[in-house]
């Protein structure tokens, strides 16, 4: 059982560890009150963008010099996971962009996260946002998926992109 809590968000009582569902989960130790900490994924929203004809990579200012990945930040709520791909976008590259349509959503339990990805076209000036320290422009034919996170998202919209060539 993993948690961020040690006591109930509610009543303050202690948390223990109780089996719900089949599972053990954080639950409130008080007999009155149902607090369980479910720990839900969390829902992010990534952009593979295409601009120019080419794929658009970024780095995170925190990521390591050769680590890039696609567009990527967390829902807000009241909004659609598709204007929340768009809104990333613009945070991140500074460009306008459609939804070209929804690649897929994937599991990633290494950050407790499920992944809604988009296809993205892009057009504009691209001006990387604060949390970005490199863009790279890449032809759709060089792009490499990765084994996990995105590069699954990636992987299945370069198989798409190939089928549609025939």
């Amino acid at each position: 059982m993993k948690t961020s809590y040690t006591y109930c968000p509610i009543c303050g009582k202690a948390l223990s560890e109780k089996n719900i569902d089949g599972k053990i989960r954080a639950a409130c130790s008080s007999e009155g009150c149902s607090f369980v900490f479910w720990n839900n994924p969390v829902p992010v929203v990534a952009a593979l963008v295409e601009h120019n004809g080419a794929v658009l990579l970024t780095r995170n200012k925190l990521w390591p010099e050769k680590m890039f990945g696609l567009v990527t930040g967390f829902l807000e709520g009241g909004e659609t996971p598709a204007d929340g791909a768009l809104r990333e976008v613009k945070e991140e590259l500074g460009v306008e962009g459609e939804i070209a349509g929804l690649i897929g959503m994937y599991p990633f339990p290494e950050q407790n996260q499920i992944i809604i990805a988009y296809h993205v076209r892009a057009h504009g000036t691209i001006t990387a946002g604060d949390e970005i320290a490199e863009v790279k422009s890449i032809p759709p034919e060089k792009v490499r998926p990765w084994p996990f996170g995105t590069g699954l998202a990636v992987g299945d919209w370069l198989k798409r992109r190939a089928a549609a060539k025939g």
